[in-house]
């Protein structure tokens, strides 16, 4: 026999929401953890003013990041490169996988711009060396090369290269490397904390009808329907 759910009022749940102490400087902390690592360092410095929050890193390394970030956004790899081997060369040299995939990136650069004898080219110097070394290396090597049997990438299988969320993957795995080597999360919490709530809530949903925040940006409640 199935168990009948609970019933808890708005009250009620309002009632254990405030019984519930959350300090205010660890709500701080996680704001200032989303600015950093996702780079927003104008908004991470009012708000440090504002708030009193430090931050765990230099604040001006936000801004060498967001160049290394923009750079391959806009398809500038090789800008980035230089770049992040000024800020410390150690992060490449120690990433095999993040080097390939930014030079895989350049390759599908020069395949962008049409220049199909530097890509062959530069496909044959620098990624087909890595891609005897490395079985994913040279899977993702043949899939690049293949934009070039195709005149119209619309009907290329991997056509989905050339679509800017390639560069944005690209960019996001040089940010989180970059976190990384600033002893810094690769990702922000709050999402993380986001995503913690949905699950508490499907979880909950099975056993009680309750106040639930079906819309993440106001985090209202909306009352159980019974």
């Amino acid at each position: 026999m199935a168990m009948s759910k609970k019933v808890i009022t708005r009250e009620d749940w309002e009632k254990r929401l405030n019984d519930v102490n959350i300090r205010k400087e660890d709500t701080n902390r996680l704001v200032m953890n989303f600015l950093v690592t996702e780079g927003y360092v104008e908004a991470a410095e009012k708000f440090k003013m504002e708030s009193g929050t430090d931050p765990d890193i230099d604040l001006a390394t936000i801004t060498d990041r967001m160049a290394v970030k923009k750079a391959v956004q806009s398809g500038n790899v090789e800008d980035a490169i230089e770049k992040v081997n000024d800020l410390n060369p150690e992060i490449l040299d120690t990433n095999p996988q993040l080097f390939f995939h930014l030079q895989q990136q350049r390759l599908i650069e020069l395949i962008r711009n049409g220049k199909v004898e530097e890509a062959l080219e530069f496909a044959q110097e620098e990624l087909a060396p890595r891609g005897e070394e490395n079985q994913t290396f040279l899977e993702d090597l043949e899939k690049t090369v293949a934009l070039l049997a195709f005149e119209d990438v619309s009907n290329c299988p991997v056509g989905e290269l050339l679509d800017v969320s390639q560069r944005l993957k690209t960019a996001r795995e040089v940010n989180a490397a970059m976190l990384t080597s600033q002893s810094h999360e690769k990702d922000p919490k709050l999402p993380s904390l986001l995503k913690m709530l949905i699950w508490a809530q499907s979880q909950l949903d099975e056993k009680a009808f309750y106040p639930r925040i079906t819309n993440l940006s106001t985090a209202s409640l909306e009352d159980p329907a019974v």
